[in-house]
């Protein structure tokens, strides 16, 4: 690892921040997929008994 000196704190802050935005992200992105395939199943359901 680098020497960051003084700004030790400050860079791995940011590091820790980015990474947990980039995982929240891929969580968030996962979870609405999820629902939308959900949703998307039922109504080809809907439509398959419709006619």
């Amino acid at each position: 690892m680098p020497d960051l000196g003084k700004y030790a704190d400050t860079v791995l802050s940011a590091y820790a921040a980015s990474i947990l935005l980039l995982i929240g992200l891929v969580a968030i992105s996962l979870w609405r997929g999820r629902r939308v395939r959900a949703e998307m199943d039922a109504l080809e359901k809907r439509m398959r008994r419709d006619g």
